[in-house]
C-alpha cells in the first residue's frame, strides 16, 4: 500500500509538472502557429496557384510561378530573375566575408581591453542598430551622394566618373549590408573570445608556432561556434534584405527580397512573389544544413551544431 501511494503521488507530480509546462508553453506555441506557421502554409499554397487578372491567386493549381521565377514567360526565356538570384547570393557572400574580416579583430580587441571598458565598447557596437534601418540607409545615401567627401575621394582615385557618387551602386548596397549586420557578428565572436582558453594559445607559441598557425590551431577552433552563429545571423537576413538594396541600390542592385516585395505591390503577381519567398525559405534551410556540416567537419564539437 505504501509503495502504491508513493507511485500514485509521483504520477500526480509528473502530471502536474506536465500540465504546468504545457500551460507555460501554450501561449508562445499558439503565437508561433498563428503568425508563423499559418502564414507560411498560406504562402506555400499561393505559390502553386494561377495568377488572376489583378495579380491575386486563383484556381486552378499551376507551376507557372516557379517557371516565371526561373525566367520563362509568355515572351520566352529571360535571365533577369536568375541574375537577381545570383546577385543576391554574391552580395550575401561578399557582405558576410567582409563582416567576418571586420568583426574578428573588433571582438578580439574588446576582449583584450580592461573589463570596465568592455560594456561601453560593446554598447558602441550595438547603438547604431537601435536606429531605424531606413534612417540609417538615408544617412548612407547622404554620405555617398555626389559631391560628398567620400565620392570626391573615389573620383580622385579614378574609381568613379566625374560628378558621380558612390550611391546608387552595388558598392553602396554592400557597404550598407556590412554596416547593418556587423553587430550580429561581433557579439557572438565576443562571447566566443570570452571563453577562449589562453593556455592553448600559449602552448602553441611555446612550440614556436607562427602567429598564423597559432590562430588556425589554437584560436579559430575555439571561436568557431561564435563564427558560425554570427554567419547564420548575418547571411540569412542579408539574402532576403529589402530596405538596403531598395534605397542604396536605387534599382541597380535588386536582390531577391526586392523581387518578392515587388510582386506583392507594383507588379501584382502574388504567386510569383510566394514562389520567391519559398525559394528564400529553401535557401535558409540549405544554409543551416551547410553550417551544421561545416561545423562538424572543422571539428568544433557539439557547440557548433545549429
Amino acid at each position: 500500500m505504501a509503495e502504491s501511494s508513493r507511485l500514485a503521488a509521483r504520477n500526480r507530480g509528473v502530471v502536474s509538472e506536465t500540465r504546468h509546462l504545457l500551460f507555460s508553453v501554450a501561449p508562445g506555441a499558439a503565437w508561433i502557429f498563428a503568425f508563423l506557421v499559418l502564414p507560411s502554409l498560406y504562402l506555400m499554397s499561393v505559390a502553386f496557384m494561377s495568377n488572376g487578372p489583378y495579380g491575386l491567386p486563383q484556381m486552378p493549381l499551376s507551376l507557372d510561378a516557379f517557371k516565371q521565377l526561373a525566367g520563362f514567360g509568355f515572351l520566352g526565356w529571360s535571365p533577369g530573375n536568375l541574375y537577381t538570384l545570383v546577385r543576391s547570393l554574391w552580395q550575401t557572400i561578399v557582405s558576410t566575408l567582409l563582416v567576418v574580416v571586420i568583426a574578428y579583430p573588433v571582438a578580439y580587441y574588446i576582449t583584450t581591453c580592461r573589463e570596465r571598458w568592455r560594456p561601453l565598447l560593446l554598447l558602441l557596437v550595438v547603438v547604431p542598430s537601435w536606429t531605424n534601418q531606413v534612417i540609417r540607409a538615408f544617412g548612407w545615401m547622404n554620405l555617398l551622394a555626389p559631391g560628398t567627401p567620400l565620392s570626391d575621394l573615389a573620383d580622385a582615385l579614378g574609381l568613379i566618373g566625374p560628378h558621380m557618387g558612390l550611391y546608387p551602386s552595388n558598392f553602396a548596397v554592400t557597404l550598407g549590408l556590412v554596416y547593418n549586420f556587423l553587430p550580429f557578428m561581433v557579439l557572438p565572436l565576443y562571447a566566443a573570445f570570452e571563453k577562449l582558453d589562453k593556455a592553448l594559445v600559449q602552448a602553441a607559441q611555446d612550440l614556436y608556432a607562427s602567429p598564423t598557425r597559432a590562430f588556425w590551431h589554437a584560436v579559430f577552433p575555439q571561436t568557431l561556434p561564435g563564427l558560425l552563429a554570427g554567419t547564420v545571423l548575418v547571411a540569412i537576413p542579408a539574402f532576403g534584405m529589402y530596405v538596403i538594396p531598395e534605397l542604396l541600390g536605387g534599382g541597380k542592385g535588386m536582390m531577391l527580397g526586392n523581387l518578392v516585395a515587388n510582386q506583392f505591390a507594383a507588379s501584382s503577381n502574388w504567386p510569383l512573389g510566394a514562389a520567391g519567398a519559398i525559394l528564400m525559405l529553401i535557401a535558409t534551410f540549405v544554409g543551416l544544413f551547410a553550417m551544421r556540416r561545416v561545423g562538424r567537419r572543422l571539428g568544433g564539437g557539439e557547440e557548433v551544431v545549429i
